[in-house]
């Protein structure tokens, strides 16, 4: 019998990426666990708590930032537009239609702040994200704005 210490310790590396966790754990952690632990704090951490994942998985391109929402099962992120001091995302996906048809007021705060730092990240510059919930079309637009004349330091 091995030891503890001789045990394997799983690693990122070793667990079958194709594994999935069913929709209603994820549910049961994000849409009712979190905000009953946070309270009426929970837009605020939570958005800080998506820069933070930001920081730890940082993205190079809108193509990665793609790969990642899917990865991370938070549905279809693409770029909607861009423009001087803007860029807008759409969040589409079975997993965004079904937060928002459960849910009487879903937040998707999480990701406006993993978009707005990575936006940051990639501009140098500071950024904030907003989303807008468009029910009728099961999707949710992030909108990030930036001034160029703040820089990161």
């Amino acid at each position: 019998m091995k030891s503890s210490i001789e045990k394997k310790v799983a690693t990122q590396n070793d667990i079958d990426e194709s594994y999935t966790v069913p929709i209603f754990g994820y549910e049961l952690l994000r849409d009712i666990l979190i905000p009953d632990l946070l309270g009426k704090d929970t837009p605020e951490i939570t958005y800080w708590s998506g820069k933070h994942l930001a920081r730890k998985f940082p993205v190079l391109s809108k193509e990665e930032s793609e790969s990642f929402f899917q990865d991370a099962g938070w549905g279809q992120l693409r770029l909607s537009s861009e423009s001087k001091n803007e860029m807008k995302f759409e969040l589409s996906g079975d997993i965004v239609q079904r937060r928002l048809q459960m849910l009487t007021d879903p937040s998707f705060r999480l990701e406006a702040g993993f978009i707005a730092q990575q936006v940051q990240i990639q501009k140098q510059v500071m950024t904030e994200a907003y989303e807008e919930i468009v029910k009728k079309q099961n999707i949710v637009i992030f909108t990030v704005r930036w001034d160029p004349k703040d820089p990161i330091e």
